[in-house]
């Protein structure tokens, strides 16, 4: 039998629920959502169940790790103004880098490759900072859709490519996070089912499947490397639009 590498992806209804035609049913989906949540939040209590060591254990450097990287991540990106705001990013980049990683292990799911769920959160993201910046300076964020200096007779113009560039913004991170772990997790799938079958051919077909399984154990580093810089990449352009909505520039 013939498998489909996008058979991964498939969204499988664990417990069926819906009103009339709408369907919010528990998904594979849901489940490792719940999964990742759990095991963040089961870490980060192990860590800080006892006040942290002084000697810090191995789980607890991983935390502190992250902990810094994304404080030095805002910081650099926001300033003193994104303090209120590090639990906010914090969670994020813990969410997207779990889930991520945890669709590394084999016969798992990655809630990241679909694009529902990152554009779910995208969206999410671009209007609360909407938000926020209206809330910051009230009418005058209408001001960050005009290019300064820019001559007066350019404004019809200017304006729609500036709104519209601003509303494409959680489309182009939600595929951004989507297209990369879709895209790598597919290639392994591909490469991986090449090389069994060239084993189960046998002969010299079999020996030269040593080939592309040292191709597939080298896309899995590489994956693993694109799930931590995909989690880096979403939460310092997170990080660049709360700059914007904040400082308006």
């Amino acid at each position: 039998m013939i498998y489909s590498p996008l058979e991964q992806f498939n969204i499988i209804t664990l417990i069926p629920l819906h009103t009339g035609n709408v369907y919010y049913s528990f998904t594979n989906s849901s489940l490792y959502m719940l999964l990742v949540v759990g095991l963040v939040l089961s870490l980060f209590q192990m860590v800080t169940a006892e006040g942290g060591r002084i000697v810090p254990s191995r789980w607890q450097s991983v935390v502190e790790m992250i902990y810094t990287f994304v404080c030095d991540l805002v910081e650099g990106q926001v300033g003193k103004a994104g303090r209120a705001y590090f639990p906010f990013i914090f969670t994020v980049f813990s969410f997207i880098l779990f889930s991520n990683l945890i669709g590394m292990v084999p016969y798992s799911f990655t809630v990241t490759s679909h694009f529902v769920v990152t554009f779910g959160l995208s969206i999410s993201l671009f209007i609360g900072l909407t938000l926020i910046g209206i809330y910051t300076h009230g009418l005058h964020f209408l001001s960050f859709f005009w290019p300064s200096g820019a001559p007066i007779a350019m404004a019809p113009l200017l304006v729609v490519l500036e709104i519209v560039s601003y509303c494409f913004r959680p489309l182009s991170l939600g595929v951004r996070l989507f297209a990369n772990m879709m895209a790598g997790h597919t290639l392994v799938k591909i490469l991986s089912g090449f090389s069994w079958t060239m084993l189960g051919v046998g002969g010299l077909l079999g020996v030269a499947s040593i080939f592309p399984f040292g191709v597939v154990f080298a896309l899995t580093g590489l994956e693993i490397g694109v799930a931590c810089l995909q989690a880096y990449v979403f939460t310092i352009l997170t990080c660049i639009y709360l700059n914007e909505a904040i400082h308006l520039h």
